[in-house]
């Protein structure tokens, strides 16, 4: 979720900044190199990997600047 090109996380009710994404993926509903993700503030990263860490769906929690940069090279 984005505010004005400012992402924010994905944390219900939060509006802090971003610095974090969460890459994961259901393996019932998705393929298994498709990736999802939610964006995270030093906050809630804890919290939100713990959810989808439960569940197995966590596959990699990366700095949103890491994740732009590979982005932008690929």
């Amino acid at each position: 979720m984005t505010t004005e090109d400012a992402p924010i996380c994905s944390a219900k009710g939060c509006r802090a900044p971003a610095v974090w994404v969460l890459a994961w993926n259901n393996p019932k509903l998705h393929t298994p190199e498709r990736r999802k993700t939610w964006l995270a503030c030093e906050e809630h990263r804890e919290h939100l990997s713990q959810f989808l860490g439960i569940r197995g769906f966590l596959k990699d929690v990366v700095a949103l600047r890491e994740w732009n940069d590979s982005a932008a090279d690929g």
